[in-house]
C-alpha cells in the first residue's frame, strides 16, 4: 500500500542526496512546500510524505489520545514500505538519504533512525519525543549507533515539554547513540532562520561524511 508522496527534485541535477520530510499532526506534505526554497541547498532532493490517517483537513501518524503504540507501529510499517519502494524506484543509496520530521513526524524520524533496516545519512527531529525509549533501545538496528541525530526543541513549547524529552535523549546518549540536542526560545514551531541554519550546517556536514564514505566504498 505505502503512503502518498511527492518528489521535489534538486536544482543541482543528478545530485544523489534526498531528504524525507515528515509533517506533524493535522498538517500534510503541502505544509512543507516552502522547504526547498528556504533551506537553500541546491544539492538536496526532497521526498514529501503524507501520514496515513485523515485528521481535520490534514493527516496524523498516530492517535494523540491513549497509547500511541498501535498507531506508531502501523505508520512505521507503512513508512518503511514507502521508503524501500522509493529507494528501489529511484536507485538511491540509503546512505544518501536524510530524514526530517516535526512533532509527530519527529517521533517517526526517531523510529526510522533506530529501526529502519538500512543505514541513513542523518536524521533531524524537531519538537517531538521518543516513544518508549527502553523498547526502542532494545530493538534498535546495530547500524543505528552510527547514525547522527539532530534533535531540536522549544523551551516554551506548550504541547510537548522539553525537559522530559531531554531526559529521553540523555537515556539514548548514555546507551551510545549519537544525538545532538538543541533548545531554542520558541513554542511548538520552527525558530525561523536561526534554526534553519542549524539544519543546514548539520546536513552539509553529514553530506561530506556520506561522500567520503561513498568514495571509500567505491560507490
Amino acid at each position: 500500500m505505502g503512503l502518498t508522496t511527492n518528489l521535489i527534485r534538486a536544482t543541482e541535477k543528478d545530485s544523489p542526496f534526498w531528504m524525507v520530510v515528515l509533517h506533524g499532526l493535522g498538517d500534510s506534505m503541502d505544509g512543507y512546500q516552502w522547504m526547498p526554497d528556504q533551506m537553500k541547498l541546491p544539492w538536496l532532493n526532497y521526498l514529501m510524505v503524507n501520514a496515513p490517517d485523515p485528521y481535520f483537513g490534514g493527516y496524523s501518524w498516530f492517535d494523540i489520545q491513549g497509547d500511541h503504540e498501535e498507531g506508531i507501529v502501523r505508520s512505521r510499517l507503512l513508512l518503511f514500505e514507502t521508503l524501500e519502494a522509493f529507494l528501489q524506484a529511484e536507485g538511491v543509496n540509503s546512505t544518501d538519504l536524510f530524514v526530517f520530521g516535526f512533532s509527530q513526524g519527529c517521533v517517526m524520524t526517531l523510529e526510522t533512525g533506530m529501526r529502519f533496516s538500512r543505514p541513513l545519512a542523518g536524521l533531524i527531529g524537531v519538537s517531538g519525543f521518543i516513544h518508549r525509549p527502553e523498547s526502542l533501545l532494545n530493538e534498535a538496528q546495530p547500524h543505528a549507533r552510527d547514525h547522527r541525530f539532530l534533535l531540536t526543541h522549544g523551551s516554551r513549547d506548550p504541547l510537548i515539554a522539553h525537559e522530559p524529552v531531554k531526559q529521553q535523549v540523555d537515556q539514548c546518549r548514555q546507551a551510545g547513540y549519537q544525538m545532538e540536542w538543541k533548545v531554542f526560545p520558541k513554542e511548538h514551531t520552527l525558530y525561523g532562520e536561526e534554526e534553519l541554519q542549524v539544519f543546514r550546517a548539520f546536513l552539509q556536514e553529514r553530506r561530506k561524511a556520506a561522500e567520503a564514505g561513498n568514495a571509500e566504498a567505491g560507490i
